[in-house]
Formats: structure tokens, sequence, C-alpha cells
């Protein structure tokens, strides 16, 4: 029986970058987590310890860095550059990828004016990006995870099976909160607005997600999906990953009181974990 090599990769993980863009006293803060993985003609490394086709992981860090010397703009258009750059000057590379989450931070106000150079860490979920490219195609994903979100009513769950393990009961009003993750892949790399794309989706997933009288939060991820692809003509699908965040009414009658739907335990595990994709059926 012989033994070979599998798929393998490489890369530099979590490069941390921070670029502050200095407009004169009004600057700008993009602070990014930025992954490389390279694949392609390595088997000599693996099989020999020849180093000769490797590019240094180092040295995958020093051109992040690098790049973000020149500006950052989008994260997609960014990621775009450092694959295609791997790549297209690395013979034994054949094909790359790069991961980036971006991190929000807002503006502060001081005397109850925007600051120029002042800013907060925001709680409006992570912007990500994911961009392959293997020397003739390139595919673009973009994204956002931890867009934590909640419904105090317009919530139900009921009509499910029961069988002899079921103690749930059926509720007909309850909260309805998740943290949304979702990935949209765009139908080219070339030609999209990937910021106007980004906040389109964004505000749709938090419309839909907002205006959906639920039923199921399976109904609802696919009320999200559909509302951003209506919106977002670039997009050609949108994958969302949507862990139900358990409140559980508190029994206070120990103590003597009611408990008319005012307080909560909130749950962190278990937890039931939605996931879907909606796509556009061009058939």
């Amino acid at each position: 029986m012989a033994i070979v090599l599998g798929e393998n990769q490489y890369g530099k993980a979590e490069n941390r970058l921070v670029r502050i863009d200095r407009d004169g006293e009004r600057h700008r803060i993009t602070d990014l987590n930025v992954s490389v993985s390279l694949s392609g003609d390595l088997a000599d490394t693996h099989l020999t310890g020849d180093n000769g086709k490797v590019l240094a992981t180092d040295t995958q860090k020093n051109t992040v860095f690098a790049f973000a010397r020149d500006g950052i703009g989008e994260i997609e258009a960014f990621g775009l550059r450092l694959a295609r750059h791997f790549v297209d000057s690395q013979p034994s590379i054949h094909r790359a990828a790069v991961r980036i989450e971006s991190y929000p931070w807002a503006r502060l106000e001081v005397a109850g004016k925007p600051a120029h150079h002042s800013f907060a860490r925001s709680g409006e979920g992570t912007r990500t990006a994911l961009i392959t490219y293997d020397g003739e195609r390139a595919e673009v994903t973009g994204g956002l995870t931890d867009l934590t979100v909640l419904n105090s009513t317009d919530s139900e769950f009921w009509g499910f099976p029961r069988d002899e393990y079921t103690t749930l009961a059926e509720v007909t009003d309850r909260i309805l909160a998740t943290a949304v993750s979702a990935t949209w892949r765009f139908a080219t790399a070339e030609g999209a607005d990937w910021g106007k794309a980004y906040e389109t989706a964004r505000a749709c997933l938090l419309d839909a997600f907002g205006g959906t009288y639920s039923y199921s939060l399976q109904q609802t991820l696919y009320a999200m999906g559909t509302r951003v692809l209506e919106n977002v003509p670039e997009l050609a699908e949108i994958s969302l990953s949507l862990p139900n965040k358990h409140h559980f009414l508190s029994d206070l009658s120990a103590f003597g009181l009611d408990n008319p739907g005012e307080v909560f335990f909130a749950a962190d595990r278990p937890y039931g974990l939605i996931e879907g994709t909606v796509r556009r059926d061009d058939s």
C-alpha cells in the first residue's frame, strides 16, 4: 500500500493590521485581521524538507503590511490585490486564499461634536471577506459575523413533532434572538461596489429580521436571505448561520412573585443552530 501526500496548504494567519488615514485633522481607522493561505507545487518541502518553493510565512506577513502602505480601501479589493500578487509572483503557488475580518470603530463625540481622532470599538458586527485566486479565476465572498439582534415579541414556535423525549412546550409569544453570521458570494470578482453591497446587505438583514413575524428561526433565515438577494443584484447566493440565543422565563413563584414575561434567564449553551443558503435559481 502506497502512502502519498494529500491536499495541503500553508500561510500566515491572523495578521493584525491597523491603518490610520490622516486626511488633515479628521482621521479614519481601518482595523483588520488578515489571514493568508497558499497551496501549489509544495510536495518537496513535505517529502524532503527542500524549501526552494516555499514563500516564507514571514514574507507573507510583510507583504500584507507593505500593501497596506498604498492604502486599503474596501477589504474585498485589498484581498484581491494580495491573492493575485502571491499567485502571479510565485511559480510554485497555484492558489491563494485571503480571509479578512474588519472590526468597526465608531467616532466619539467631544462637546457634542464628532471627534476628529477619537474612536471606540462598536458592536455593529464584524465585516468579513474571503478571496480566492488560482491564476485564472478569482472568487469573492463578503459577509459579517457577530451581528447580535433580538425581537422581544412577534415570534412563535409550535406544531413540531412530539415523541417520548419531547419536553419543550409550544409557545405563541417568545423572545427571538441570534448572532448573525452571513457570507454572500459575488457573481463576479470584477466591477462590484463592495462597500455599497455590504451596507445594503447588512441593512436588509436587519430589516428582514425586525420585520418578519416569525414562526421559526428557519423562516426568518429565508426571509433575511431573500431580502438581501432582492436588493443586491451582484450577489449569487447568501449563506446564514443563526444560533438561537434562548431566553427562558424565570420562575419566581418561590419568592411569591409572578413573572408576566418580564424576567428571563439568557442561556449561552446548548443552543439551536439554524443554517442555510438562499440562492438565485437561473433555471
